[in-house]
């Protein structure tokens, strides 16, 4: 009975994921986005492991040394130029999506907490997301502009009678005038002046999480469900189908 269960378990059990499956997942998420990547990925390598080889004979390194350089800008280059174009294509796929400012800002793993849920919605889907890090906190504003811009000024008039000596951003993300693109907002966080120490962050994110407890039990319009909102981010674009 014991060995039944262990093998219906194993049988069941997700097969391990190595390197080359995270490898052939980038490739297949890049090229929906970039058609032309066998091309760019061959013709770089090429130029590359050729100029590796070249340079190696003229400083009269040994054959063995060339083959071993050559091999490893072989393997590296195409892995350099999908680790780069990778995050484009990802933000290309989920632009225009409800939910895909959080994909981004998802991703961002040192230096900023970002909250899961929505701080402010209205029924036509337009998002209002919140993190915080030592630029102090960061609004992120999903949909047009002119509709959205109450939204962000009622948060942030809120956020500022709870921490008045905490800088308040704001980014308003879309493709409109005086709006951040989609693959453009990670450089912008980047930017933003550092206002606060290490140990204040926690500090500001606690004295704020009492409030968007009472916002998400009956803040947010019937039509929006945070949990979707995150969901419409098709998760596909994040696995290589």
């Amino acid at each position: 009975m014991a060995k039944s269960e262990v093998s219906q378990t194993a049988a069941t059990a997700p097969a391990k994921r190595r390197w080359y499956h995270n490898l052939l997942d980038a490739y297949k998420i890049t090229k929906r986005s970039f058609p032309q990547l066998p091309w760019w990925l061959l013709l770089a390598t090429v130029a590359v492991v050729g100029s590796v080889a070249t340079l190696n004979y003229f400083l009269g390194a040994h054959w063995i040394l060339n083959l071993f350089f050559s091999l490893t800008f072989l393997f590296l280059t195409p892995t350099v130029i999908l680790g780069w174009l990778v995050k484009k294509a990802l933000y290309r796929q989920i632009d225009g999506h409800t939910g895909a400012v959080y994909g981004v800002i998802s991703q961002i793993r040192s230096g900023w907490t970002v909250e899961k849920q929505p701080i402010a919605a209205n029924r036509q889907q337009d998002l209002v997301w919140r993190m915080f890090g030592r630029p102090g906190v960061v609004l992120l504003a999903e949909g047009p502009k002119s509709r959205v811009r109450e939204l962000v000024e009622r948060e942030r008039k809120q956020i500022q009678r709870v921490v008045s000596n905490v800088p308040v951003h704001t980014i308003y993300v879309g493709h409109d005038e005086g709006q951040v693109p989609l693959e453009k907002v990670e450089k912008t966080l980047r930017k933003l002046p550092k206002s606060l120490r290490r140990d204040e962050v926690p500090l500001v994110v606690n004295r704020l999480q009492a409030l968007s407890n009472v916002k998400l039990q009956g803040g947010l319009p019937h039509s929006v469900d945070p949990a979707k909102a995150r969901a419409k981010v098709s998760r596909r674009a994040f696995r290589g189908r």
